[in-house]
């Protein structure tokens, strides 16, 4: 598989590369220009593997540089730590069901890609003669971050450093950032939202390829935000081990359509799963539910993206984003891979923080999908809702779906199946669940762990207690415009 970039097509990149640069020259995302096809025996024989050899089998075409071998080894070392149901489904009724994506060591879905990347990123190194040190650089608006940090913490050959926005990530996101240990990690807040850290990466990016300051030093620049094409693959599996459960469980029959319904604000999960319908899994509406931050409810509404907006901190801080990037992705697709028109766009959205697409190609979204919003008052009305009717506890961003798609039946009645993406652990939230719950919370973040434990008859896990008291071992801040200077100060530049 070649991939190319989103401005630029003449600029190809094997899949290595492309893991080990992420970002294209001139700011492109790699992107497929053809997608692999299962056959509907394909996915009705998942049932019979385990999750590590789900995601060998579905991230092999997607990953034509690595051996079969190679990454059934990648992957049982990734996900030994995950229970057996990595990805469980969970129902609510006949027609609604949970795909849980906590179940990791950060209890949060970015786990299902930064377990894996750390061996596809070293692996290409060496395949591509590389004998560099890579330095990740990610941005993120809460579970990014302690995921790559987890998954990247001494990793021989790597330096990691991640940017999280203070005060807009919740009091756990924090301190699992913060208290990570490994001698090649840093964690740096900026005063600034999400979208701050993510154009100042970007802008990192575009500098340092510019010249070969970091290169001469003995370092090569890579990513691991959702920019790189080794982030969305594993992100590509958990949508066909959702649709095989159900099959399997009898709650679909094999052949019969799901929806999917995402709670996004980069767009990166919700691309996986448009990934995974056009290559051959029986997906229907993509449902994007949005917070109060909903460009993208308005984009797809509408046609056009308008970043200039208020932007609001929000009860679901991980989808606190006004700039998705990996919707760069999915314009390249509406637009038939025309990288010109992209570069247009996103010229217009750099210069102007507008652009609106062609009618053509809000044609094809409004077929494709349907988008939603959860002010932070629908939010807890949800989780209370949810919890009341199913006792099923949810966090602030899978209650942001959960509203959605219930708006969405409302105005479609469409009965077909639907899988919702849970995508974080409702104790990295216990301030906000205790509080839709109609609990009080307190001043102390554990003891609403505490608390939410025992009115949820739920267990903490025992890595979140244990940050309690921990030390933190990075207490950086800087402004957005001194990113790259902490950076190059880290490195000893």
């Amino acid at each position: 598989m070649k991939l190319v970039s989103t401005r630029d097509s003449a600029i190809t990149a094997g899949v290595t590369e492309a893991i080990v640069y992420g970002l294209s020259k001139g700011g492109g995302l790699f992107a497929p220009l053809t997608l692999p096809k299962f056959t509907l025996e394909d996915i009705i024989s998942l049932a019979d593997k385990s999750y590590s050899e789900i995601v060998s089998f579905i991230a092999a075409p997607f990953l034509p540089d690595f051996t079969y071998t190679e990454l059934s080894y990648f992957a049982s070392l990734a996900y030994k730590n995950f229970p057996d149901a990595a990805a469980p489904v969970v129902s609510l009724n006949d027609k609604t069901h949970i795909l849980e994506l906590f179940h990791g060591p950060t209890f949060a879905f970015k786990d299902f890609a930064l377990q894996l990347l750390p061996y596809l990123l070293t692996t290409s190194l060496k395949k591509l003669s590389i004998n560099k040190t890579a330095v990740i650089l990610a941005a993120t608006s809460g579970d990014t971050g302690s995921a790559t940090l987890e998954g990247f913490a001494n990793v021989t050959g790597t330096k990691i450093c991640v940017f999280y926005p203070h005060g807009g990530v919740s009091a756990i996101q924090k301190l699992q950032m913060t208290t990570q240990t490994g001698e090649n990690t840093k964690v740096i807040g900026i005063q600034g939202n999400f979208d701050d850290a993510q154009t100042g990466v970007k802008k990192i990016f575009g500098e340092i390829l510019a010249n070969n300051k970091l290169e001469e030093a003995g370092y090569i620049l890579s990513s691991a935000n959702s920019i790189n094409w080794g982030r969305i693959v594993p992100q590509i599996a958990y949508y066909f081990s959702a649709y095989s459960s159900l099959v399997s469980s009898g709650k679909l029959k094999a052949g019969c359509p799901m929806n999917v319904v995402v709670p996004t604000g980069n767009f990166g999960n919700i691309l996986a799963a448009y990934y995974a319908k056009k290559s051959g899994l029986p997906i229907g509406k993509l449902i994007c539910a949005s917070n109060a931050n909903n460009v993208l409810t308005d984009f797809v509404h509408t046609g056009a993206y308008d970043r200039n907006r208020d932007f609001y901190a929000t009860i679901s801080p991980s989808m606190d984003i006004l700039v998705s990037s990996n919707l760069e992705r999915f314009l390249f697709e509406l637009y038939n891979h025309d990288s010109g028109a992209v570069t247009d766009l996103m010229a217009s959205l750099s210069e102007t923080g507008y652009y609106k697409v062609s009618d053509a190609a809000q044609q094809t979204m409004s077929e494709l999908l349907y988008a939603g919003y959860a002010t932070d008052t629908d939010t807890k009305a949800a989780i209370k809702e949810v919890w009341q009717k199913y006792n099923h506890l949810s966090d602030p961003h899978t209650a942001v779906a959960i509203k959605v798609y219930n708006d969405y039946l409302k105005v479609t009645n469409d009965n077909t199946p639907a899988i919702i993406v849970s995508t974080a652990c409702p104790f990295k939230f216990a301030d906000a669940a205790l509080k839709a719950l109609g609990s009080p919370a307190t001043g102390d973040d554990f003891e609403n762990l505490s608390k939410l434990s025992e009115i949820s008859a739920l267990k903490v896990a025992a890595s979140l207690t244990a940050l309690r008291g921990k030390k933190e071992h990075h207490k950086t801040l800087c402004d957005p415009s001194e990113m790259k200077a902490q950076v190059f100060n880290w490195l000893g530049l």
